[in-house]
C-alpha cells in the first residue's frame, strides 16, 4: 500500500494530463526525438579479461555491449568497468587482482585509441564526456569494481587514475580491508557480516585519497554502514554505480530511505540498475519496474540524485533493456511516466556528470 500511494503522489507530481492523453504513436514519437539528443550514459558495464582482443572484438562481439548495439540503441556513453573478483586476502592474491586490472585498463584503452578511434573515445572528465558526444562519437568511461584491487597499498590509486579511473567501488562481494561487504563471502574468510563494523581505518584514507584524485566513491556493494560511513566523510559527492531501492524490493544490495536522503545530502547520485533480483524479489524484471524504483528514489530524494545503470556483462538485463540495442525502451518508458526532457537528460547522464564535476573541483591533483 504504501508503494502503492507513493506511485500516485509521483504520478501527481511528474506526469501532466497530456501525456495520458497521448496515443502510442505520439509518445513514442517524442521519445525517440528525446532519446536522440540526450546523452545516455550507463554507469556500469562489465567486460571479460579477453576484451578487444582477437577473441573478444568490442565492435561486434556477441555480448550485451558492444559498439554496434551501442549505436544502434543509442547508448551513448557507458562506464567499462575494471572488474576483479573477491578473493582471500593474500600478496599473491593481491598481485594477481591488479595484474588482471591492468589488463582491463589496457583492454579499454586499446578500444579507443588502436582499434576504434573513430567510434568511440576515452573521457577523463565531464567535459570530455560532452565533446565527445558532441562530435558524435561514442563515449567510454573507466570504472574501477572492488577495492581488493588495492589491497593494502594507498598508492596504486595514482596509478589507476592516471590509466583513467574515475569511480572505485570500495567493496565488491566479500569484505576487504577498505571496508564491509553487503554481501559476505565466508569462503574468502568472511567470518560474519561484519568485519570493521563499517569502514576500516584504512577504508578511510582511502575515501579521502579518492577525494583527492576526483575518483568517484562508489558505494554500491558495501554494508549499510560503510556506505553512511564512506558518505559522510567524503568532501566530494558519491556515486552508486548500480543499486536500487530496498523501500521497493527488499535486497541486502539495495538502499534503505535513511541511505537514499544520506546521498542526497551528500550530493551524490543513486544509479537505479536493470539486475532482475534487485527490482523484483521473484526476478523476471522488466522496464516497467526499473522505472518503478527510479519514481520511488525521484520522489524521495529528487531528480537531481537519481540515474541509470545496467550492469551487463555483469549479470544486469531485464526484459525491454536486456542489452544496450534495447535503450530507447528505458527512455520510453521514463516519457509514458511523464518526464520532461530535462529531467531524463539528467536521469541518463546530467546528474552523473555533474558528480563528476565536483569531484574534479574538489580534488587536488595535477
Amino acid at each position: 500500500m504504501k508503494i502503492l500511494k507513493r506511485a500516485l503522489l509521483v504520478s501527481c507530481i511528474l506526469y501532466p494530463l497530456s501525456v495520458f492523453a497521448a496515443s502510442e504513436d505520439e509518445l513514442v514519437e517524442r521519445a525517440r526525438a528525446i532519446h536522440d539528443r540526450v546523452m545516455a550514459l550507463d554507469t556500469h558495464a562489465d567486460i571479460p579479461l579477453n576484451f578487444a582482443t582477437s577473441e573478444f572484438d568490442p565492435g561486434s562481439a556477441e555480448a550485451q555491449v558492444n559498439l554496434d548495439s551501442m549505436e544502434a540503441g543509442g547508448l551513448d556513453a557507458a562506464f567499462f568497468i575494471v572488474y576483479v573478483g573477491q578473493l582471500p586476502r593474500t600478496p599473491e592474491n593481491y598481485r594477481l587482482a591488479i595484474a588482471d586490472a591492468v589488463t582491463k585498463f589496457d583492454a579499454i584503452h586499446r578500444m579507443t585509441e588502436y582499434m576504434y578511434p573513430g567510434r568511440i573515445g576515452l573521457a577523463q572528465t565531464a567535459a570530455e564526456a560532452r565533446q565527445l558526444f558532441a562530435e558524435g562519437k561514442l563515449v567510454a568511461m573507466i570504472g574501477i569494481e572492488n577495492g581488493f584491487v588495492l589491497g593494502e597499498d594507498l598508492s596504486l590509486l595514482e596509478d589507476y587514475r592516471r590509466r583513467g579511473a574515475r569511480y572505485l567501488t570500495l567493496v565488491h562481494n566479500g569484505h576487504n580491508a577498505i571496508g564491509d561487504s553487503a554481501q559476505p563471502r565466508p569462503q574468502f574468510g568472511d567470518a560474519g557480516p561484519e568485519e570493521h563494523g563499517g569502514l576500516s581505518e584504512f577504508g578511510y584514507r582511502v575515501v579521502e585519497e579518492l577525494n583527492r584524485l576526483g575518483i568517484l566513491v562508489d558505494v554500491s556493494h558495501v554494508s549499510r554502514q560503510t556506505m553512511l560511513d564512506a558518505t559522510r566523510h567524503s568532501k566530494a559527492p558519491v556515486i552508486a554505480s548500480h543499486s536500487s531501492v530496498k523501500s521497493v524490493t527488499e535486497h541486502a544490495r539495495n538502499m534503505d530511505d535513511e541511505q537514499l536522503q544520506v546521498v542526497r545530502q551528500n550530493g551524490g547520485v543513486v544509479q537505479i540498475v536493470a539486475f532482475n533480483p534487485y527490482l523484483n524479489e521473484g526476478g523476471g524484471a522488466d522496464v516497467s519496474m526499473l522505472a518503478d524504483h527510479i519514481d520511488y528514489a525521484v520522489n524521495l530524494i529528487g531528480i537531481d540524485h537519481v540515474g541509470i545503470s545496467s550492469d551487463f556483462g555483469g549479470g544486469g538485463g531485464i526484459t525491454g533493456w536486456n542489452n544496450a540495442g534495447e535503450t530507447f525502451n528505458v527512455t520510453l518508458e521514463l516519457v509514458r511516466r511523464g518526464y520532461s526532457e530535462e529531467n531524463i537528460a539528467k536521469l541518463w547522464s546530467g546528474n552523473v556528470l555533474r558528480v563528476l564535476e565536483e569531484a574534479e573541483r574538489v580534488a587536488d591533483y595535477k
